[in-house]
């Protein structure tokens, strides 16, 4: 059973104000340790800029073709990417050892959401990965795309660079040691969309369409993400069911005024697995059907959209152990690695390259 109670909920707001708060930086170096995840109030979060994020989505994916806005040859890393595209790595072994199994398919199948890539914050003059630091795609007929894009997309990767700093502290690096790394980084507001029509329905059709959401279908299979930390403000739907360092799998709960954040292959890379990189699914659950038939009765839309956003190292960066995890046992299992080449093998794995 899911326990939303097992990810520490910790308090950024007087090293935001300060830069300096010694028990908060040990607890968000803790929490990544322990739980790979962990739910921050920052006073900075405007919920009002997510709710306008969301409505924005909402009309973006009730009216996409998924065609236009997509970008295949720049790996689906701007524009939209359609369901049935992207697919998580085959993660068979590890997930029949965990306390709590997932309910997605494995081997895998592709699947089930819409995702958005936008591009947040200022771009590399110069990179050998261009293809990772391609210009925005701005769909047409949406007039406050960009501000509202930008306004939520920014404040997402503020808080994490705000984690970031904290748990180099906490770790006993350099304030700087991640956060410097995250400059002119690709970071990508990310957010996924999944109709939940036929969730409303006593009885849906027979004949099942390809990628149609149905109470069980896994519109997110069993992963890790590719990138360093990933930021979640709160969802009008549930589904995410993330684990812990133990195993354990966890519901979260995203408070007013908070945001998740979990952390990714290249945390993982750079603390030579100190930190592991959390897994998590989306799946359409009973309670998401509950969420959407109660959206229905009150005329709002049935599209479940996530408010995601990936924060990442920049691409000309070299991934390797850093100060003290330099030296560890496990060092030799992460070789220097351009962050550019990471992603792009990642992409590959994942059936977007």
């Amino acid at each position: 059973m899911a326990d939303e109670a097992l990810i520490p909920v910790i308090d950024v707001g007087a090293f935001v104000k300060s830069g300096d708060d010694a028990e908060a930086c040990e607890a968000v170096a803790r929490a990544l340790h322990d739980c790979g995840c962990l739910v921050v109030k920052d006073p900075r979060v405007d919920a009002t800029q997510n709710e306008a994020f969301l409505d924005l989505m909402e009309s973006y994916f009730e009216q996409s073709d998924g065609v236009e806005d997509a970008r295949p040859d720049l790996h689906y890393q701007v524009g939209v990417t359609p369901s049935g595209v992207e697919k998580a790595r085959p993660r068979c072994d590890e997930a029949s050892q965990l306390t709590d199994k997932p309910r997605s398919e494995c081997p895998p199948l592709p699947d089930a959401k819409w995702r958005f890539f936008w591009r947040v914050g200022e771009r590399p003059s110069q990179s050998k990965f261009e293809e990772l630091n391609a210009p925005a795609v701005i769909p047409e007929g949406f007039p406050s795309w960009e501000a509202t894009m930008d306004a939520w997309g920014s404040s997402l990767v503020d808080t994490a660079k705000t984690v970031a700093e904290m748990a180099a502290l906490g770790f006993g690096l350099e304030r700087g040691a991640f956060s410097s790394k995250m400059r002119q980084a690709p970071h990508l507001l990310a957010p996924t969309g999944s109709d939940l029509r036929l969730l409303t329905e006593d009885e849906p059709p027979l004949k099942r369409k390809a990628h149609e959401v149905r109470l069980g279908t896994v519109l997110a299979g069993f992963h890790t993400d590719l990138n360093f930390l990933s930021v979640h403000g709160k969802s009008r739907f549930p589904g995410l069911t993330v684990w812990t360092r133990s195993g354990k799998a966890v519901a979260p709960v995203i408070p007013e005024g908070c945001l998740l954040l979990q952390a990714g292959k290249q945390f993982e890379h750079l603390t030579a697995g100190h930190v592991l990189a959390g897994f998590h699914e989306v799946v359409a659950s009973e309670k998401t059907a509950v969420a959407a038939r109660t959206a229905k009765e009150n005329g709002r839309s049935l599209w479940r959209v996530s408010s995601t956003c990936f924060a990442h190292i920049a691409s000309d960066e070299v991934l390797e152990p850093l100060g003290r995890f330099a030296s560890s046992d496990s060092a030799a299992d992460f070789p220097p690695t351009l962050t550019g080449d990471q992603v792009k093998a990642e992409l590959i794995a994942i059936s977007l390259a």
